[in-house]
């Protein structure tokens, strides 16, 4: 299954595979190369060590690539703006209790970071926000309990 992503996480996807394909990957070689030239690798912690940083960038590279080759890239600023939350749209809610104004964007799972304010698609706030209008109040299932928000506004940027 296709998994849905933002054009600016699939372009950090790709920058991290850049990077650990054309540096990380030469560097560590390198070190591994260097680690050999000690003598013997039985007892060699350097060498043992470069090895292990490889089967971590190696295993990264084959992550990523999976990854980017099975997602499925929205560029939120093509959407056609209107007021329905959807995959990629930037949220601002209030919640109805404290009056605290709140503002996520919605985006893959990849690409979540809470304290970006990037939520997942598949988290509860995403899943009760996702199809709502502006102006529409909604109910969000948090470790706190159930918390009242109302959408005041709903962007692509």
């Amino acid at each position: 299954m296709r998994q849905p992503i933002t054009q600016r996480g699939a372009d950090r996807l790709r920058e991290e595979l850049r990077v650990l394909k054309s540096e990380k990957r030469p560097e560590v070689i390198a070190a591994i190369a260097d680690a050999r030239e000690h003598g013997d690798l039985k007892e060699n912690a350097e060498y043992h060590a470069a090895r292990e940083q490889q089967g971590f960038i190696e295993g990264r590279i084959q992550e990523l690539e999976s990854k980017l080759g099975s997602a499925q890239i929205i560029d939120v600023t093509n959407l056609p703006a209107s007021d329905k939350v959807v995959f990629g749209a930037t949220v601002t809610l209030a919640d109805t209790d404290t009056e605290e104004e709140l503002r996520y964007q919605i985006v893959g799972e990849d690409e979540a970071d809470i304290k970006a304010g990037l939520i997942s698609v598949a988290s509860p706030m995403s899943r009760a926000l996702i199809g709502k209008h502006q102006g529409d109040v909604v109910d969000v299932q948090a470790p706190g309990g159930t918390r009242e928000l109302e959408i005041v506004s709903v962007e692509y940027l």
